[in-house]
């Protein structure tokens, strides 16, 4: 169906834009007038200069390696539609107030199709689910509840607060592992440097003496040397290895060894436990909150943890609350949820409130990872620095011993 760009009036007298979908367009200007909008001019979008649609092009290429709405843009969005829902107004006129306030292209390009969807009868769930890029499984199924229950405005409110907390925790984790991560780039690009360009220009007078060097200078000049001749197998074998892994784990065996590798790995494996874990928690509570099934939010939650050792526990536990039985056996049987999560959730079973159990063990774990976070970077800069420090000792300490063996024998 062709897309129509349109500019007119509403029905206050102001001047609106958007997109339409229609057949032709006396089609378009039918839905804007019952809409109450008065167009004054239609353009079809198919019907753009060459430059337009190179700049399209150009613009999906952009979007396939970045995402089309950050969490922040999506959180104020849904909790802006949940303040319009709740004031009573209908679901058509929110989706069209929003637009009217976005100023993303993209975003607004995305809601006057939603939009369209919805005001030729389709359930908003339905019509955000042809939106994958933008809109989870999580999203979606929640939506979907909150229409069947009458609590839109509630459901949308959740998944404001749920999309928040998780770009919060994820935003911590990233800030605080940004600076070691980038010392430790810039650190090894300036030892390859002293290297392979610096380190055998001043040691070149010492091989021209032929005199008897001490052992740092010789495996210095060893290293050096090696680096200079055969960089191409250091580059080679680090590209190999990338891309051995990333083929890895993209087949699902190759992924299960990758996860279960990275959940062994000390301290590390551990954080990233308490992320997945943190993550499962926050999530199956505000599925279970918005009205949706164990099994169904299981089945959602699995593929929001990001491992695939904790997945197949979570399906395993899927399958066996299927038979009948309860969620927190199968999850102790696993081994890989600690006992006091486990415990949280046999409470919350038993006492009704396993809703409310999986939001304190959520934020519980929220606040084990912003403190492993910490304490790991508190320990990981000094212990960078010393080593950084270690390594510039011994290539001083290597090129100043000959020299002082030299002064010696002139003397």
């Amino acid at each position: 169906m062709p897309v129509y760009a349109y500019k007119g009036l509403s029905s206050q007298g102001k001047a609106v834009t958007g997109i339409v979908d229609a057949d032709n367009p006396k089609g378009a200007r039918q839905k804007l007038r019952r809409d109450g909008v008065f167009p004054t001019d239609i353009t079809e979008e198919q019907r753009k200069s060459k430059q337009a649609v190179a700049a399209a092009r150009t613009e999906f290429t952009l979007a396939i390696f970045t995402e089309r709405i950050s969490p922040q843009d999506l959180a104020l969005l849904t909790r802006q539609l949940s303040t319009l829902v709740g004031a009573g107004l209908p679901l058509v006129e929110c989706l069209s107030a929003l637009i009217e306030q976005v100023e993303n292209a993209r975003i607004k390009r995305m809601l006057s199709q939603v939009r369209e969807q919805v005001t030729e009868g389709t359930s908003l769930a339905d019509a955000l689910k042809g939106h994958p890029r933008i809109f989870t499984d999580l999203y979606v199924n929640m939506v979907r509840a909150g229409e069947a229950s009458g609590s839109l405005d509630i459901v949308l409110l959740r998944l404001a607060d749920y999309t928040e907390n998780y770009a919060a925790l994820r935003d911590k984790v990233q800030s605080a592992l940004t600076y070691p991560v980038l010392m430790g780039i810039v650190g090894a690009a300036m030892l390859l440097f002293l290297l392979s360009y610096v380190v055998p220009k001043i040691t070149k007078i010492f091989s021209e003496n032929q005199a008897t060097l001490p052992l740092m200078t010789t495996v210095l000049l060893a290293i050096s040397g090696f680096l200079q001749d055969y960089w191409w197998l250091v580059v080679g074998t680090i590209v190999i290895v990338v891309v051995s892994v990333r083929l890895s784990i993209r087949t699902p065996a190759g992924r299960l060894r990758f996860d279960r590798f990275v959940l062994g790995i000390p301290y590390v494996g551990k954080l990233i436990k308490k992320v997945a874990l943190a993550r499962f928690a926050r999530t199956l509570s505000t599925l279970l909150t918005s009205g949706i099934t164990l099994l169904i939010a299981l089945d959602i939650v699995k593929n929001v943890v990001s491992n695939t050792v904790l997945s197949q526990a979570i399906d395993d536990a899927r399958s066996s609350i299927r038979e009948g039985q309860s969620i927190a056996p199968p999850l102790k049987k696993s081994g890989l949820f600690p006992a006091m999560l486990v415990h949280m959730i046999a409470v919350g079973e038993k006492s009704g409130e396993l809703e409310q159990m999986l939001a304190k063990a959520a934020d519980a774990y929220d606040h084990e990872v912003e403190s492993s976070v910490t304490a790991v970077t508190s320990i990981l800069e000094p212990v960078m620095i010393l080593v950084g420090g270690g390594v510039v000792l011994f290539i001083v300490m290597a090129i100043l011993l000959p020299i002082f063996e030299l002064n010696q024998l002139v003397h």
